[in-house]
Parts: C-alpha cells; sequence; structure tokens
C-alpha cells in the first residue's frame, strides 16, 4: 500500500530588491482575489454559502482576471480555492452550533502550483504582475539533520503547491515548501495483523501516557510556562507605554512558538514508543468537542490536545503507521484489568478498581482503555465477532491479545484481560 507523505519546509528567499516591489503587488491582487470571493460566496444567514470551487469561478474568474489586470490565471484560481475552502470550513462550525464569520484577507500569503512557479532544490521562478521573479534559497550552511537536508534537497521528496510569506520586521520573503514523498507501508489487512498503542491526553501531571507506561510532557510546566508568559503581556498591555508596546509586538507569539516545539519533542517520543513496539496504529480519544463538555477554566479550553494529536499523525505517517479515535466514555473509570466501571474507581491519579482491587496509575489504565477499544473497533470493521478475529494492544509487560469471540462489545466484562505474551513466575 502507498502512502503519500508531505512535510512542508520553510526556507528563506534571497529576493532581489529591485523585485521585491513585484511580489508585494502581487500579493495584494491575490488578496483581492480572495477577499472578492468571499463576499460573493458567503450569503449567510439569508442563503447557504457557496463552497464549490468550480462554481465560484464559473461565476467570478473572469471579472478578477480583468479587475487585477490579468494576475497570473493560476494565482486567481488559488485566491478563489483558498476563499471556497475556508469558507466550507465555516460552514462546518456553523452546522456545529458555533460562532463564525466571512474569511477575511490582509496578510501577505501567495499560493503557488507549479503552473505558477518552477521550483529547484536550489532555487525558484515565482510569477508576479511583472514577469517572473528568480529567488535563490538562503540555506544553512550544514543543512545535515534539518528540514532543508531532509525533504526540500532529498531528490526523494518531490515539490508540491507551496506558499510564499513576508516577515514586515525582517523585510524578508520565505517559501513554504510543500515536499511530497510516496512510500511503501505495510498497512495490515486483517485485524489480526494489528497491534494499538493507546494514548491518554491530560490537562494535569503528564501531557500524555501510553498503554505501555510511558509517560510523556510535563502538563504542569506547559501551563505554568503559558500563564507566565499571559501574566508578561498583560502586564506590558496595562503599562500602556510606547516601549511596552513594542516590548509586545516583539516578543510576538513567544509562547505558541515555545509550545509548537515542546509538543514536537512529546510527539517524537510518543511515534518512536510506537516503533519500539511495532505497532501498525496509534489510538487516541476522540476529544473534538471536549470544550464543550468540560470545564470552562482556562488551562481545559487552551488545552493542547488537537496539535499534539495532528503532529503525531503525520509523523507515524511516514512510518505506515495510522492514527485513529475513538469514543472517550468510561475510559477514565474503567477497570483494564476486570472491566468493572464505577466512578468511584478513580480518584485523581490514583486507579483502584472496587472489585478486583487493581491497583494502578488512573492515565496508564485509561491509555490501555483507549488501546483496547480501538482494537474491537479493528475487529469490528473486518468481520462479525463471532468470527473469531484478534487484534493485540501493547502494555508495559508484553501484549494484551483482545479476541473477538470472547469480547464483542466495549460493554464491562469481569474476565480478567489482561494477560500477556510474556511468562509470569
Amino acid at each position: 500500500m502507498a502512502w503519500e507523505v508531505t512535510r512542508t519546509v520553510r526556507v528563506r528567499l534571497d529576493v532581489p530588491d529591485n523585485r521585491k516591489s513585484d511580489l508585494h503587488a502581487t500579493n495584494s491582487k491575490f488578496q483581492y482575489c480572495a477577499n472578492h470571493t468571499a463576499d460573493w460566496a458567503w450569503r449567510y444567514p439569508e442563503e447557504d454559502c457557496v463552497t464549490s470551487k468550480s462554481e465560484a469561478e464559473a461565476a467570478i474568474y473572469d471579472d478578477l482576471r480583468e479587475e487585477t489586470d490579468y494576475l497570473h490565471a493560476n494565482l486567481v484560481q488559488k485566491a478563489i480555492k483558498r476563499a471556497t475552502d475556508d469558507i466550507d470550513n465555516c460552514v462546518d462550525r456553523l452546522t456545529e452550533g458555533e460562532n463564525t464569520s466571512r474569511p477575511q484577507y490582509d496578510t501577505f500569503s501567495i499560493v503557488y502550483d507549479k503552473r505558477a512557479a518552477s521550483y529547484y532544490r536550489d532555487k525558484v521562478s515565482l510569477a508576479t504582475v511583472n514577469g517572473r521573479v528568480e529567488c535563490e534559497y538562503e540555506l544553512p550552511y550544514d543543512v545535515e539533520g534539518t528540514p532543508h537536508g531532509e525533504y526540500l534537497l532529498n531528490d526523494d521528496y518531490s515539490f508540491s503547491t507551496s506558499t510564499v510569506h513576508y516577515d514586515s520586521e525582517a523585510d524578508e520573503f520565505y517559501l513554504h515548501a510543500a515536499m511530497k514523498r510516496e512510500i511503501d507501508a505495510s498497512s495490515p489487512e486483517k485485524a489480526e495483523h494489528s497491534k494499538v498503542l493507546g494514548v491518554d491526553c491530560n490537562v494535569d501531571d503528564h501531557i500524555a501516557v501510553t498503554s505501555t507506561g510511558q509517560f510523556v510532557g510535563n502538563a504542569d510546566y506547559f501551563n505554568h510556562t503559558r500563564h507566565e508568559f499571559e501574566n508578561r503581556r498583560a502586564s506590558l498591555q496595562q503599562t500602556g507605554t510606547r516601549s511596552a508596546h513594542l516590548t509586545v509586538q516583539r516578543i510576538g507569539d513567544r509562547f505558541g512558538r515555545w509550545s509548537e516545539d515542546y509538543l514536537h519533542r512529546c510527539s517524537n517520543e510518543l511515534v518512536e514508543e510506537a516503533r519500539r513496539h511495532v505497532c501498525t496504529h496509534i489510538a487516541f480519544e476522540d476529544l473534538e468537542q471536549i470544550r464543550d463538555r468540560i470545564s470552562d477554566g482556562k488551562k481545559f479550553q487552551q488545552w493542547a490536545f488537537r496539535e499534539l494529536q495532528r503532529q503525531v499523525a503525520y509523523k507515524a505517517e511516514e512510518d505506515g503507521i495510522i492514527v485513529d479515535t475513538v469514543e472517550p466514555q468510561y475510559t477514565s473509570q474503567q477497570c483494564s484489568m476486570c472491566g468493572c466501571t464505577l466512578e468511584e474507581n478513580r480518584d485523581g491519579q490514583h486507579f483502584e478498581c472496587l472489585d478486583c482491587s487493581y491497583t494502578v496509575n488512573a492515565d496508564y489504565n485509561a491509555a490501555k482503555n483507549v488501546a483496547r477499544k480501538l482494537a474491537l473497533k479493528l475487529q469490528r470493521g473486518q468481520k462479525s465477532p463471532a468470527g473469531g478475529a484478534f487484534c493485540q494492544y501493547a502494555l508495559k509487560s508484553g501484549t494484551m491479545t483482545v479476541n473477538a469471540t470472547d469480547v464483542a462489545s466495549d460493554t464491562p466484562v469481569s474476565a480478567e484481560r489482561e494477560s500477556t505474551d510474556k511468562p509470569t513466575a
């Protein structure tokens, strides 16, 4: 089975001084096309919004070309696509009952496909309002171990539709190069060829805990760092001086950059744990709507589980490891040893089953339940429970084989479940 892997590399462009204005003018017209499309396609609440790129192109493409003095055709098409895609996302949010508004575009961001740009390993040629501009890449002296060396200069990866951005403070242009590669990965064809790593994400204590007993990251440290950064920014904003305002601008979204790097390290640990145990799947709880169901406390509303899952998904993809989600109900209350499900089983980070007296870290227990849920889900996707399909999930002490003949649903069972493939004393 072939997998398509995409990596984005940020590389600085050496733009000739006399051509910088051409890129700025091109961006202005690109953003004009996107805003005009958004104005035309946004019909809420009177009518249904238009989310079809082909419908939008049929209606306004010719006008946009004329109004922008015939901006490159593919740039107009990409601007229309950006707006209709964003409106489609807005419609999804409205359907879920969330508040949103018409997209607006005022930053420097131009989308280039291979018809509007010619990509090379050392430079790129970009279409502008004044012909093409050729920009060389400014690469590190030693690219070994960097994204530039691993993807940009790697012949196994090919260029795909990318974007050009502008840093106004540094007066520098950047290409966010999308690099694609097809790899052969042996995806399991049947449930019995699968092994699942379960992951429980947390707001307190550890960022994540796996079904193999790996404790990843420090959620308390993460929350503390965010709190300290927000306090500093709020203090500067209250000061109100020009110097304080400039400091706020200079530090920008420093926590955002720090947190992304921190979560990268956590996601690397999770993927490495899956590799070490030769897992075919990584299971997370489906927490998409969790903010609607949990406390409105700031640390809950700013929980970084979505970014962590996104990073794990794209990193695991390169190894052919599938990332999937399961329903989160009762994973923290159910005993992973005997199946007894009681709210009283869990007390903070301590889990003690009132039925079988199994005692363990509560998040580790939940991670095993997450893994087992996906194992059952995989079986049901293969054949009926009576078919005898089985699936394993990884534990600290080995693997657990879940047999759908014995366990046909996720309802609690009384039989001992946590047996492993390793001999016991």
